[in-house]
């Protein structure tokens, strides 16, 4: 099947791999980069498992025969993976998170959420000057682990593991899309008109989605929203990222692919680094549920 495989030798991001640290290891499970094309393809394997088999997403005609989930940005990230060492070699990746940082998009295709969100900006010269001298931008994408290892414990070595990233490449911000099970946004309107009212990133910086695929996220008003039950709706990672001070871009976008409805989130990494860098003790507030693996497309 190697003419369907869309990974190359010669890509950037690639060139480290080899190369790449272990971040974390705790008896069996290791957290750390890819470190071959083939590892590579075993990760976008449990991909594919998770977000086509188990979750009901509409795989494209070459997923189907490759049973992998892969698009063109595959090339170019970074693959952060969970790696259980008693498991035989083509099972042992149980987690994976794909990771572009600003410098290798900005030499490739972009980041993957512009073709959802205005990410604008997050590119002027006021934010780069928030950012920091020599800092960048991180996006997150892809996020899965296996049903029989979505716990807390796996969870908190994972977010370790990308602490250690954004501490190596100097990474400020990171951003991505999060999703709500649903393409019916009038069923979300209660979660969607809290996060609009409550957790709506700064003017200066506000990303909006892009025009035509633009959901209105302000449904219903601030006052008449019941905040118990529309905190109970919102999706576990969302909840997670909300605890670490993310916020929220304006707008929702419908992905009929993944059968889901996704909103921009912008997550300040200081707050990350102190929680899960190994120089702190680790905690268990980010991701509180198994529910917590949903991707992040």
């Amino acid at each position: 099947m190697k003419k369907y495989a869309p990974l190359r030798p010669s890509v950037a991001a690639a060139q480290a791999m080899a190369g790449a640290p272990s971040y974390v290891r705790k008896g069996s499970i290791e957290v750390r980069l890819a470190r071959s094309f083939q590892e590579i393809k075993i990760a976008q394997k449990l991909r594919y498992n998770i977000f086509y088999e188990e979750m009901q997403a509409k795989p494209t005609w070459k997923m189907k025969i490759t049973k992998r989930d892969m698009d063109p940005y595959d090339v170019f990230c970074d693959h952060l993976l969970v790696i259980d060492h008693d498991k035989p070699k083509t099972k042992r990746i149980v987690g994976t998170y794909r990771l572009l940082r600003q410098e290798i998009a900005e030499a490739h295709e972009g980041f993957y959420s512009a073709g959802e969100f205005d990410l604008g900006p997050l590119m002027t010269d006021h934010f780069r000057k928030e950012m920091g001298e020599g800092k960048q931008l991180l996006e997150l994408g892809r996020s899965c682990v296996h049903k029989e290892y979505r716990s807390n414990a796996t969870i908190n070595l994972l977010w370790q593991g990308i602490a250690e990233y954004l501490k190596e490449f100097n990474i400020a911000y990171m951003f991505g899309c999060a999703s709500f099970d649903g393409t019916d946004p009038a069923e979300l309107k209660e979660p969607l008109a809290y996060l609009y009212h409550n957790h709506l990133v700064a003017e200066d910086f506000k990303v909006t989605a892009l025009s035509g695929m633009h959901e209105e996220m302000n449904l219903i008003a601030q006052d008449d929203i019941d905040v118990r039950k529309a905190r109970r709706a919102l999706p576990p990672l969302i909840k997670g990222y909300l605890r670490l001070g993310c916020l929220i871009g304006n707008g929702a976008v419908v992905d009929k692919q993944f059968g889901t409805t996704d909103v921009f989130i912008l997550l300040p990494v200081e707050r990350i680094a102190k929680r899960y860098s190994k120089h702190y003790d680790l905690k268990t507030e980010a991701n509180d549920t198994a529910e917590s693996t949903k991707a992040v497309q």
